[in-house]
């Protein structure tokens, strides 16, 4: 993979609400609390079923021969259609209304001039702020005639997420959300990134809340009914670790071997999970698995 010409930073209409960094790319932090408020929920829950939705339609668009830059455009409008800002338009200055990850791309991946290819695998991570909230969500796409090894991969990481989610539990520490994750990746001979892992969300991006995606005893906290909480494994065909392009998004696997993730907002409820990017909308990356 090499980078494309990035093109200017869209805009959203001023009658969207904005959230706080939206025109200055500075990202303040305050202490939200872990546990949500029934009203937090409900409308944590409106904005994940419309990313969802926005996630499932750009999904279904992507093409060989099509850019990355076209994608973005695509769900940009999407969002703007649901009066609902792209969470990720220059958060931190980041440039673009989504991340566009492609093969050996981790995460973070900033849509540009490059054309998909055929064959290739492209992870959309789409995120919306709607109502004072976020909803978070993305999925592994195959584009084109995809090599077995590929849709491989990307079926073991859909099951990871599941399984993570599936170790949602009160009472229960978040480690156990890594070592069902680690265990399936592992029994699979794959590789869980380390460097890149799962957050807190609600009215803010990103919370205190810290989700591995492989077991560390030290992952101590506790799930409580009323946390909000982003799953999101990367696995990887070869090396777990990671090294960084100049942009200082773009991070890519060390050896060069693809790599697939899948992400779910969830809520920990009083006797284990709900899926607040699930339902309808939620999608698949190469559909014949799809939940």
């Amino acid at each position: 993979m090499l980078p494309g010409v990035i093109s200017p930073m869209l805009t959203v209409p001023s009658h969207i609400a904005r959230p706080p960094y939206a025109d200055d790319g500075v990202v303040p932090h305050w202490d939200e609390p872990l546990v949500k408020s029934p009203e937090i929920i409900e409308r944590m829950r409106h904005a994940g079923r419309i990313a969802a939705e926005v996630l499932r339609l750009a999904g279904e668009y992507l093409e060989p021969g099509m850019t990355t830059d076209a994608v973005d455009r695509y769900v940009h409008q999407l969002f703007i259609e649901r009066d609902t800002f792209p969470s990720t338009l220059n958060y931190h200055g980041y440039p673009k209304s989504l991340c566009t990850s492609a093969n050996e791309v981790i995460c973070h991946g900033i849509p540009d001039s490059r054309e998909m290819r055929d064959g290739d695998i492209m992870n959309l991570d789409v995120t919306g702020y709607v109502g004072g909230v976020h909803g978070d969500t993305n999925a592994t796409f195959c584009i084109g005639n995809v090599d077995a090894e590929s849709r491989e991969l990307i079926r073991v990481t859909e099951e990871c997420t599941w399984k993570g989610i599936e170790a949602v539990r009160p009472g229960r520490p978040v480690s156990d959300i890594g070592r069902a994750i680690e265990d399936h990746a592992k029994a699979h001979r794959y590789g869980v990134v380390k460097a890149f892992i799962g957050h807190g969300i609600g009215e803010q991006f990103h919370t205190d809340i810290q989700i591995l995606h492989y077991y560390d005893s030290r992952s101590t906290t506790i799930m409580q009914p009323g946390m909000t909480f982003t799953i999101e494994p990367m696995i990887t065909l070869g090396d777990w670790r990671h090294r960084m392009w100049d942009d200082g998004w773009t991070a890519v696997t060390a050896d060069g071997r693809r790599t697939a993730q899948f992400e779910h907002t969830v809520l920990v409820t009083d006797d284990g999970v709900e899926v607040l990017t699930g339902g309808e909308g939620a999608v698949s990356g190469c559909a014949p698995w799809a939940r």
